[in-house]
């Protein structure tokens, strides 16, 4: 096994297939040594775990789960792309769009589920640069959608 995977495995977690677009774009692409990743839903088996608004329908907890899970998923994309998750040598960016409430303010902590899980999965190289945006309405009805920009060899 790799590195990374042996780390997923010893968090429990397994890196998904990579989630069908559902619209004309690509869940990836490389440009230099930089891949960036199309905005990924928190699809598990190709099905929404919730839908609405964070601060609504959908709590700040389950929203951040949610975000670990949009991260899970954009790694599988990377994967996809590169081969390996053991070629990445940093998250350089993270960009959470949270689907909010109007009243709704706590996006960065709902975008630390997916920070923290790529600190958790990466170590140092996994501390990134990062924005939490609260939006009227994601893709489907979608809580939270998570992209990344990363680095690799």
């Amino acid at each position: 096994m790799s590195r990374i995977a042996d780390r997923l495995s010893e968090l429990g977690l397994t890196l998904p297939a990579v989630a069908a677009p559902v619209a004309a774009y690509v869940p990836a692409v490389v440009q230099g040594n930089l891949v960036y990743t199309s905005g990924q839903l928190p699809f598990v088996d190709g099905v929404l775990p919730a839908t609405g608004k964070v601060g609504g329908s959908v709590s700040a907890e389950d929203a951040q789960s949610y975000a670990a899970t949009c991260a899970l998923n954009a790694l599988a994309a990377v994967q996809g792309v590169i081969g390996s998750l053991d070629r990445v040598t940093q998250i350089v960016k993270v960009t959470g769009f949270v689907a909010s409430d109007p009243s709704f303010t706590g996006q960065p902590g709902v975008i630390n589920g997916a920070s923290t899980l790529l600190g958790e999965i990466f170590g140092g190289s996994g501390i990134h640069a990062r924005s939490a945006v609260g939006v009227a309405v994601l893709p489907l009805d979608a809580p939270v959608e998570v992209e990344l920009v990363v680095a690799f060899a």
